[in-house]
């Protein structure tokens, strides 16, 4: 599961996911990408699960690259316990996701490929996707 190495501060506030990606929204590495089109948060947990989905499929050919990273603790307090007392311990990680984030990204494969891949990996995800191409692809390369 990804989670930082170590980090600032322990714990956060919640804040919201407001706006649309104004980084993170091409394809860079591959040739296809597996855009959001909700607001979201995404745990790291939802992330693996959606890579090993993904590197399955394609059987270990081509090359699979993760945009985002769970950089966010989420806390929770344990059941049954009273109001107040202070805010929980960290739980788990997640990354917040806009609209327009580039989430996955898959290279190396032809496009029926890498487009079955990505709906495999959707599928896991809490987001609406979009399976997009990189604008100066061709079937040749």
């Amino acid at each position: 599961m990804l989670s930082p190495r170590r980090t600032k501060y322990r714990k956060q506030q919640k804040g919201r996911v407001r706006g649309i990606a104004g980084r993170g929204h091409r394809i860079e590495f591959g040739s296809f990408g597996l855009k959001s089109l909700e607001p979201s948060w995404i745990t790291s947990r939802q992330i693996e699960s959606a890579r090993i989905a993904v590197t399955r499929y394609l059987k270990r050919e081509g090359q699979v690259w993760i945009r985002i990273f769970p950089d966010k603790p989420i806390t929770k307090k344990p059941a049954e316990v009273r109001m107040g007392k202070g805010k929980g311990a960290p739980e788990y990680w997640v990354a917040r996701v806009k609209p327009g984030t580039i989430m996955f990204e898959v290279g190396g494969v032809p496009l029926e490929t890498a487009k079955e891949g990505m709906r495999l990996a959707a599928q896991k995800l809490p987001v609406a996707c979009k399976f997009t191409v990189r604008p100066d692809y061709n079937e040749e390369d």
